[in-house]
């Protein structure tokens, strides 16, 4: 996205801090938005990871752009699943999740507290990290292994378990079962003290490359369970790791899944798109917080299915081909 000229930018500025100060209208739908009723609280992630680089450069961007006294709060979280309940919970404003886990906590949720979508951001890939002097090729192998599927409250351990059912295994089948975050996994890895481990993110995700830059490693090959998996779960598609990601030794195929930025029914729709303009406005400074973040544009920000858009991030895209 090309940025705007100078007289735009500052035009636009002043627009997107009266949004949040609930005293003009934001372009061509001159709506009149209200300061939002709580500071700003994003639901981030785990440490490193996309999400929490992510939330915490939207912050910044926000604090900044929209003329807010303090940035606001972001939270270090599991992951989706725990957003996702921050969120709905009320104890978050603003939350990042993957679509598959939005979608099934938006169920049966009406009113206020439905989850809406500002943006789809960029998209997760599942990776099954193995040694690559390991005998591990296919998900089936891995029965009787010793095997992370990620933590309580993540966006990734649901797609783990769906892998394993989709294989014929289970988390039922696996020899020794952890609930490992990144960290935690990339170190039981190199101590061999597990065999294997999930883990949903960008590519490149900067744990996995700084893990085989140490570590000769493999990611397990999905292409025979993937067909059984979307024909459950249609939400995800295929994704496609090229070799030189992490020194593989050849390109994998994975599991790829949506990731979308949400606020929920009761945020005001010019304070949404306060929030979805600003981001942006900087979204060359989203794209250094994470190589995942360089895809986000206006075009693919729609596609937040079945999540559905805030009526105030609609009025933004609407518009967009006017900036």
């Amino acid at each position: 996205m090309s940025g705007p000229r100078s007289t735009l930018g500052l035009s636009r500025r002043a627009l997107l801090r009266a949004a949040l100060a609930g005293g003009a209208a934001l372009g061509a739908t001159a709506c009149t938005p209200s300061a939002p009723a709580t500071p700003l609280v994003i639901a981030g992630g785990v440490r490193p990871g996309v999400y929490i680089s992510l939330a915490g450069t939207l912050a910044d961007i926000w604090r900044e752009r929209l003329g807010l006294d303090g940035a606001p709060q972001v939270l270090t979280t599991a992951g989706s699943t725990e957003n996702m309940q921050l969120l709905t919970g009320g104890a978050a404003t603003v939350a990042i999740s993957q679509v598959d886990v939005a979608a099934d906590v938006a169920t049966g949720i009406t009113g206020p507290g439905e989850p809406m979508a500002l943006a789809r951001l960029y998209d997760d890939v599942t990776h099954v990290v193995v040694r690559r002097d390991s005998d591990f090729r296919t998900l089936d192998d891995l029965r009787g292994a010793r095997v992370s599927i990620g933590p309580a409250g993540s966006g990734y351990q649901p797609i783990a378990l769906r892998l394993l059912d989709a294989a014929g295994i289970g988390a039922d089948g696996l020899g020794e079962r952890a609930e490992l975050g990144l960290p935690e996994a990339d170190a039981a890895l190199r101590a061999d003290r597990i065999d294997a481990f999930f883990w949903s993110g960008g590519v490149p995700t900067g744990g996995i490359r700084d893990l085989a830059d140490e570590l000769p490693i493999r990611l397990l090959d999905l292409g025979d369970v993937l067909d059984r998996v979307r024909q459950r779960f249609p939400v995800y598609s295929v994704g496609t790791v090229p070799a030189n990601t992490y020194g593989l030794p050849g390109p994998v195929a994975c599991l790829s899944v949506r990731n979308v930025l949400l606020v929920t029914a009761a945020m005001d729709d010019g304070t949404a798109r306060a929030l979805i303009d600003a981001a942006f406005l900087d979204q060359p400074r989203l794209a250094q917080a994470s190589p995942a973040a360089v895809t986000i544009d206006s075009r693919s920000a729609i596609g937040t299915q079945p999540v559905p858009l805030h009526p105030g991030a609609l009025q933004f895209y609407r518009s967009a081909k006017d900036y």
